[in-house]
């Protein structure tokens, strides 16, 4: 009897390696051997699969493919009896709608601040339905806050610098 693509197995870890392990599954007598890649180990990042795994090490893994020179690809997360979901991170309201309500800075170099919700006409600009946040989206959003706050304290940062540098020259 030979494996199943979509079964789940028990079996032993045999070997690690840095991009994944090596299971062996017992059937029927013989000795089968798959790969387990590293995405496949757990719903969580793994950096080091010594901390996920230990050789010798009993596991339950699903066959993902078998191609035709015999390489069986095999998961464990996904033989899981209830996998852990990704942890989501939670975005209240309050940030999603934060990089719309920056008015408390002044414009500069006459530059409009188009962080506030009034257009030129002094009315409010319309909102745009809430989407649904994905941990990919929040994840954009948190790195689009970071890179406008970046910007903002640099540009704050070489004023300071060119404004004591103006003050040195006028000092001599």
């Amino acid at each position: 009897m030979s494996l199943e693509t979509g079964k789940i197995y028990d079996g032993k870890v045999r070997n690690i390696a840095p991009y994944g392990a090596f299971v062996e599954i017992t059937l029927d007598g013989k000795v089968h051997v798959g790969m387990v890649h590293i995405s496949e180990i757990s719903n969580t990042y793994v950096n080091e699969i010594k901390d996920h795994l230990s050789e010798g090490q009993e596991v339950k893994v699903k066959v993902l493919n078998i191609d035709e020179n015999g390489k069986t690809s095999l998961s464990i997360k996904k033989a899981m009896d209830n996998p852990v979901p990704r942890p989501r991170q939670q975005v209240s309201k309050t940030d999603r709608s934060e990089k719309f309500e920056r008015t408390d800075r002044p414009e500069r170099n006459g530059q409009r601040n188009f962080g506030n919700r009034e257009g030129s006409n002094g009315l409010s600009r319309p909102q745009a339905p809430a989407k649904p946040q994905t941990p990919e989206s929040a994840f954009e959003d948190m790195l689009s806050k970071f890179k406008q706050s970046s910007e903002e304290k640099m540009s704050d940062l070489k004023r300071n610098i060119d404004s004591k540098r103006r003050s040195a020259r006028r000092g001599k």
